[in-house]
Formats: structure tokens, sequence, C-alpha cells
């Protein structure tokens, strides 16, 4: 089986907008060239943490765009393609081998409940069949959690069994370790990358891939340090200081969270907005937040890379 282009950390880049709540593209291609320059592997945009549900088409097609023409290699980059409308998923789809991305990250169609396997593989095979590039490389994107579909392992056996050479890959969003651990067991060969960076050490010891994961955005230096070192006697130590960060993140809503602590720490408040329905955290739970991170001698960014440039 084929194995996708992907390892270590990618990140799903935060999206900032304007008061108008328009994606602010400089300042989104300046952050994103920052995390590259952190360690950051890849970028996984346009996902649950970029906000891509609040997105239209349009947004995400100026923000690929500006990501490229700001110097930021394709092959680096795995967007979101997914949409409960099939031919919107085939548009960005498309817009993304056109651009010469090197894989796309697709979430089942969540809206009609109950879903059967019958119907989200006929959904992914009517997305493969009509996009008909044999550059496609798909990777699943399991979060139930926000879908309310999960992805088992029937479903995933299926659409690798019929396109081997296209469905190479799997986000595991779902919080659940033995998820993680029955795919890698079930598909070896099988790009599998856990959302949360608590299980890298496990996971790579099991034969994932590396992590995608919100928190990458204002640990990427960490994360990556651990991906290069998990094999060293300093791998142990490296996840308990990347578990730690992660634990006081995630006691938050992680999405507002995170671009709570980019904001505080770029000094750009702008960064805590988000698109509705999603809100921010209140003054006392940012407050808690920061001082818990302060607490744990937590650094945005090594003091020899500390420039973070995003205008």
């Amino acid at each position: 089986m084929p194995k996708g282009s992907f390892e270590g950390l990618l990140v799903p880049a935060i999206t900032p907008f304007t008061a108008e709540l328009v994606p602010d593209s400089e300042r989104f291609v300046g952050f994103c060239r920052w995390l590259l320059s952190q360690g950051a592997n890849g970028l996984a945009v346009f996902g649950t943490t970029s906000e891509a549900n609040s997105l239209s088409l349009a947004q995400r097609e100026h923000l690929l765009d500006a990501m490229i023409n700001g110097g930021i290699l394709a092959s680096k980059l795995m967007p979101g393609t997914g949409a409960c409308a099939l031919e919107d998923a085939v548009q960005m789809t498309r817009m993304a081998l056109d651009a010469g991305c090197g894989g796309v990250l697709v979430h089942p169609p969540f809206y009609y409940k109950p879903a059967s396997d019958d119907g989200i593989v006929a959904f992914y095979a009517e997305l493969i069949e009509r996009v008909g590039d044999n550059r496609l490389k798909i990777y699943l994107y399991h979060i139930p959690q926000f879908t309310g579909v999960p992805l088992g392992r029937d479903l995933i056996g299926r659409l690798i069994s019929a396109y081997p050479d296209t469905v190479v890959g799997l986000k595991d969003s779902g919080g659940d370790w033995t998820y993680s651990e029955t795919m890698l067991r079930e598909f070896p060969g099988f790009d599998v990358f856990p959302a949360s960076e608590a299980f890298l050490l496990q996971g790579l010891r099991a034969g994932a891939c590396g992590s995608i994961t919100a928190t990458g955005n204002i640990n990427p230096a960490g994360i990556r340090e651990l991906f290069d070192n998990w094999q060293t006697d300093r791998a142990d130590g490296l996840q308990e200081r990347v578990a730690e960060i992660r634990r006081i993140v995630q006691a938050y809503p992680l999405v507002p969270a995170v671009k709570v602590i980019a904001a505080h720490f770029l000094g750009e408040p702008d960064w805590r907005r988000l698109c509705p329905p999603l809100t921010t955290l209140d003054n006392e739970q940012a407050r808690t937040l920061i001082d818990r991170l302060s607490e744990i001698q937590f650094e945005f960014a090594p003091a020899e890379k500390a420039s973070v440039q995003t205008r």
C-alpha cells in the first residue's frame, strides 16, 4: 500500500479575521510561514481549528492562493476539502490539486443522519471519480464529536480496498487512543495521524506518522522536537512536556483557547476574534489560561526564534 507524503507535525493553522469577519490573508500567511520556521513539517489548513466550515469556498481559495503566492510550498499543504455538498468537495479538491498540494483532508458529509456506511463510501467514491486525477491523495478525517459520523474500520477498509493509491491516510480527532491503535493494527502502511500530541510518542511507537494537532499553533517547536527525538532517551521527557501544555489548553474550548494564547504572545488582540457561532473565552478564563501556562514556564517560541512576523 503506497504511503502519502506527509509525516511529523502538521499544524491546522488558525484563521485570523478582520472586524468584518473576513479572513485576513496577509496575517494568515505570515503566521503560516512562522509555523514552518518553528519546525512544522506541514500545514493541514482548512480543518476544524481553521474554522473552515465557517469559510466559503471562495474564501478558502483566496487563502490557498495567498499562501502559495507568499512562498509556501504547496507540497507542504494538506488542505481540508470536505463538504456536505458533493460538488463543493469536488471543486475544493480540484483547486488543491491544481495548486500542487501534497494531499487533501476530507471529512464525511454530516448533515443527513443516520448516515450508512454505504452512503459515506458512495460519497467518497463519487468525489474520487469526479475529480478523476491520479495525483489525488485523500486523508480521511475522523472527528465524530463534530460530524456525528464516525469512520469505522469496515468503512475505511472498503475505501482502501477500492482506492488503494488514493485513500492513503487518516486524521484521528476522536480523542480515543484505542481507535488509532486499531487503525494502525488493521491497516499496516496506512498513514495514521492522531490529532493530539498527548498520543504522539505512543502513536509513533505503534507506527503512526506524526500528529495533526491544534496546539501545534502554539507549541510547534516543542512538538517537532519530540518527533525528531522519539527514538532517543529524551523521548519520554519531551512527551511529558508537550502533554503538560496540551492538558492546560484543552481544559478550555480548544479553538478559542489557542487564539487567546496567540493573541497574548503576539501582542495582537485581533487574533482572539472568531467567526460565529464560536465565541472567545471571557476575560477571566483567558487570564487563568495564560497564568497557568506562565506557571510552567511556557514559551511561545524559543528565544533564538522569537521573531514572529504576521504582517
